[in-house]
């Protein structure tokens, strides 16, 4: 793969929307290679997070698929399918399901939980290698500029 160098210039006549989509689909393929190395996808690893009472389960009480659905509306993709992901690991025994459709993390779910989420620093790094603290707080900074600007209520 070759790198096309862009000025300073060119790179400010571009669209911004272009680039946010682009690095939004690289740095998903990304993250979801790399999540699925050490063991879930990231749907998975969303389920594990969202039942465990040790991460986002305020409660560690079990969900239904729509539940879990509506909980993490925000994140999910349209082609991210929980039922079939649930079922998958209702097979590894990372999850249990009760008679009323509710999916709870089961204790070897909670290892693999607790074992992919080490992987996320290394993660981190390797997408913010190169790239200062402070250029991030900016790139941040300016998106969320971007998005007031366009009346966008997810800042």
């Amino acid at each position: 793969m070759t790198t096309r160098e862009i000025s300073d210039a060119d790179l400010a006549g571009q669209p911004a929307a272009y680039w946010t989509g682009v690095a939004y689909e690289a740095l998903i393929a990304f993250t979801r290679a790399r999540l699925a190395e050490f063991g879930p996808t990231q749907p998975q690893f969303w389920l594990l997070r969202n039942l465990s009472k040790n991460d986002i389960s305020p409660d560690g009480k079990g969900m239904t698929i729509p539940e879990l659905r509506e909980a993490m509306s925000s994140y999910l993709r349209s082609e991210d399918d929980l039922e079939a992901e649930a079922r998958v690991l209702l097979e590894r025994g990372w999850l249990t399901r009760d008679g009323d459709g509710r999916w709870w993390i089961s204790e070897a779910g909670e290892e693999a939980r607790v074992n992919a989420k080490q992987h996320a620093p290394a993660i981190r790094e390797r997408i913010h290698r190169g790239i200062d603290d402070a250029d991030y707080v900016t790139t941040l900074k300016v998106l969320r500029q971007m998005m007031r600007n366009t009346g966008s209520t997810h800042i």
